[in-house]
């Protein structure tokens, strides 16, 4: 097994009658991580989530906790917890309450709740809330009450299924912070699902970005972003200009009508590819100046950058981010360096 690996999932297909939703899914979840399922609605990253926590069971495969096959063993007795986008808190009960309800169930001695309770609430910056009705809190401190009852029966995993999704913008951005920070200071394992993109790349040691069943990438965020393995990845995770093109030789490519360098080796000769470029990566200079020439189609303001469209000569619409704003109608030059260069082989 390998080194700090705490869940393994092997061959993990699941199928609904003929709909096949994970299709032989293999990975690794090492212990202390805060690893993220990304990917678009019906990708299988909830099923996925479920069939760890024990809510659904595989069509094939297995799920190993350590060197333990857990399939057959019922949610209640999985080290994991998990915090749903809906809260899920008892609306009679108090804060404390509400934290204090898995412990109880254990019998656990009232000394020890009114400690650990204390403890999580602190944790979750609502320590003075414990006399706090659940309905008179903001939902951001409701996802704090939940996380705090998730964690105070101090599961070795904790399973998150899009649990910021309902928060305002702001609110959301804030508790991604938390979120890690929490993880940070706990040391559990935090197994997070969204669609979100920001989100998985703020908080997350690993991405795993999935579609139609099938992973189809697993690295840091920042590998991720700057090293797109397909297409699908590339369009996914932040925006990207795709453009059919080829690799002439090592270090060279062609795409958009010319050749360009790039620092991509090992791909093969005159190789048809799909080019990457990132639309922050592209230089707007004089016309003159640009390796590629185009006009502006549109502008958009986006608060810290402005957004541009601009028509190449060979009808291409490129995706430019700048924090200088060039009007509609003008021509432009574009320059793109080696470094902002993806290949991807077909």
């Amino acid at each position: 097994m390998e080194a700090h690996a705490i869940i393994r999932l092997v061959n993990l297909t699941k199928k609904f009658e003929d709909h096949v939703v994970l299709d032989h899914i293999n990975l690794t979840v090492r212990k202390n991580e805060f690893l993220t399922l990304l990917g678009p609605s019906g990708c299988g990253k909830t099923t996925t989530l479920r069939i760890i926590a024990g809510f659904e069971r595989a069509t094939e495969g297995e799920v190993f906790f350590g060197d333990e096959e857990i399939s057959r063993v019922p949610p209640y007795l999985r080290p994991v917890n998990t915090v749903f986008q809906r809260h899920a808190l008892f609306p009679h009960m108090n804060v404390f309450e509400n934290v204090a309800f898995g412990l109880a169930v254990k019998k656990t001695p009232k000394k020890e709740i009114k400690e650990r309770v204390g403890e999580m609430l602190a944790l979750v910056n609502l320590a003075g809330f414990e006399e706090r009705e659940v309905e008179s809190l903001s939902g951001g401190q409701q996802q704090r009450v939940a996380i705090a009852r998730a964690l105070v029966n101090d599961p070795e995993v904790l399973l998150l299924d899009e649990p910021l999704s309902a928060l305002d913008l702001k609110l959301r951005k804030d508790m991604q912070v938390e979120l890690k920070r929490i993880q940070q200071r706990v040391g559990s394992t935090f197994i997070y699902v969204t669609h979100d993109q920001e989100e998985a790349l703020t908080m997350s040691d690993t991405v795993v970005v999935m579609n139609g069943g099938v992973i189809q990438q697993i690295g840091r965020p920042e590998d991720i972003y700057n090293e797109p393995r397909n297409p699908f990845v590339a369009d996914f995770i932040g925006e990207s200009n795709i453009i059919p093109g080829r690799m002439v030789r090592d270090e060279v490519c062609e795409f958009a009508g010319r050749e360009f360098a790039c620092v991509d080796k090992n791909l093969g000769a005159d190789v048809e590819a799909d080019i990457v470029v990132r639309p922050e990566d592209i230089d707007i200079v004089a016309p003159e100046s640009g390796m590629l020439r185009g006009i502006v189609t549109s502008v958009t303001f986006k608060g810290v950058h402005y957004e541009m469209i601009v028509r190449a000569s060979d009808g291409y619409e490129w995706l430019v981010q700048s924090t200088a704003m060039t009007p509609e109608g003008t021509e432009v030059g574009m320059n793109i360096g080696p470094n902002e260069i993806h290949v991807m082989t077909r």
